[in-house]
């Protein structure tokens, strides 16, 4: 990242750091695309009445006023103000509502945008950033298959990823249901509450969640420690799973004809689904965790948190879930399942962990010489003969010694410096110097092409 950044948090990576996050971005997009997902940007900015009901994040939400009004916001509610969309789901909810007569539903969409979020900055945690999800949505219903279908589109995607560095990445899968009819059948009624103690599991340990849960959530002493032995609960398969859970229940008396084990049973049959259909297609990329709650409150159903292998400072790096009732029109319910990857967070560790680098920061693999500032429209078309072909080129900057355009060339990484023909020398022809490997030989414009190898931008980490 660029040095003597003023403001923490907000990101401005140099060129060739560029270069890796757009690869990153390319390689995202053709996978979700290949996976039949529209692309679709939403702007940046939504009314506070939407941002401020989705849970946790409520407190991180940038509001925004003009400079004519500072000092005076007091006098419009925030529900009526406009704030910076801290994820992508809430302006896909809205998005949909608006459009719902133009998409064909199930609609399937990709988007990679920044969003804003105002939490404490730290290394691979910023304030402006990245976002690349994918999301489903149904009109009046969404079939379950979507929740095994979704996580492994981006187990796939984070496969691709590992060119740049990326260890394995393991998806943990829970059910809201599960969780939700588990702590009712023990006669916990904050359930939301009991869900984001739950969630910190991993960042404080069980002493401490425990304490918060008897705390804040009414919980006694042995509710608690029931809440901790669910999140602490593993199976191999969806067998082993719904068994586990019986003896759990069993244990602490929540029958089995009861409404709370009811609901409990939706979520794990749901779970047992995901985990056993993504075992026989991709197998030991999703794996039942039950301590995973996700900390916003509109997730209804499955929900996700992803981890790579050797990296647990990092944490989760793509989350996501199920949510029936995020967006709706009247009666008409659009319910969806998504996920979405902190695509800044992975940028910084490709970066500055892994060692993903451009191998140089121009895109052009040609720079062509000029002589002389009256000779400078020659070069610019042999530079817009050889784009034509496809071969992208650039120019120099001005006519200096040769020496200089040369050394200009090397510090943007370009391997090819194309000199034009001396025009006072009979028969003489265009060269082209690979300042790689020192090889110079006779060029045409019109047919020359460079080697593939040199020739191509690319990323590549440390060994």
């Amino acid at each position: 990242m660029a040095k003597g950044a003023s403001i923490s948090g907000f990101p401005e990576w140099l060129p060739s750091e560029r270069v890796v996050e757009q690869r990153v971005i390319d390689t995202l997009r053709e996978v979700f695309e290949l996976n039949g997902f529209i692309g679709i940007e939403t702007r940046a900015v939504e009314q506070g009445s939407s941002l401020l009901k989705k849970g946790e994040t409520s407190k991180e939400i940038y509001l925004l006023s003009r400079l004519q009004e500072v000092g005076h916001e007091s006098d419009t509610p925030i529900e009526d103000r406009l704030g910076l969309h801290f994820d992508l789901t809430v302006p896909l909810s809205r998005y949909v509502v608006e459009h719902s007569g133009d998409l064909a539903f199930p609609f399937k969409r990709w988007q990679i945008q920044k969003v804003w979020r105002g939490e404490r900055p730290q290394e691979g945690r910023f304030r402006e950033f990245v976002q690349a999800d994918i999301d489903v949505i149904g009109n009046g219903d969404l079939p379950d298959h979507y929740e095994v279908e979704l996580p492994l589109v981006m187990v796939s995607a984070l496969e691709r990823l590992r060119e740049f560095g990326l260890p394995k990445a393991t998806v943990h899968a829970n059910n809201r249901k599960l969780s939700e009819g588990f702590y009712r059948g023990l006669g916990l009624t904050d359930v939301e509450g009991v869900l984001r103690e739950i969630d910190k599991l991993d960042k404080i340990g069980a002493d401490e969640v425990a304490k918060l849960l008897v705390e804040g959530c009414g919980a006694d002493e042995n509710q608690a420690r029931a809440c901790l032995e669910l999140a602490e609960l593993t199976a191999a398969d969806g067998a082993e799973l719904s068994g586990k859970f019986d003896t759990l229940c069993e244990k602490h008396g929540i029958a089995n004809d009861s409404e709370a084990y009811v609901l409990a049973r939706q979520g794990l049959d749901t779970l047992a689904m995901i985990v056993d259909e993504a075992a026989r297609i991709r197998p030991g990329s999703v794996i039942a965790d039950l301590k995973i709650a996700r900390g916003l409150d509109y997730y209804t159903g499955s929900v996700y948190e992803t981890f790579l292998d050797g990296a647990a400072a990092l944490g989760s790096i793509c989350s996501g879930g199920r949510y029936d009732n995020l967006a709706s029109q009247g009666n008409r319910k659009y319910p969806g399942v998504g996920l979405s990857i902190g695509l800044s967070r992975l940028v910084s560790y490709m970066l500055h962990t892994a060692g993903a680098h451009a191998n140089r920061v121009s895109p052009a693999s040609v720079l062509v010489a000029v002589w002389n500032e009256e000779d400078r429209s020659a070069s610019n078309q042999i530079a817009n003969q050889l784009r034509a072909r496809g071969i992208a080129a650039d120019v120099a900057p001005t006519a200096a010694k040769l020496g200089k355009q040369i050394k200009y060339a090397d510090k943007l990484g370009i391997p090819y410096v194309w000199f034009p023909a001396d025009k006072s020398a009979k028969d003489a022809s265009d060269e082209v110097k690979n300042i790689i490997t020192g090889d110079q030989q006779p060029a045409n414009a019109q047919s020359w092409e460079p080697d593939t190898v040199y020739a191509q931008q690319t990323v590549t980490v440390e060994a």
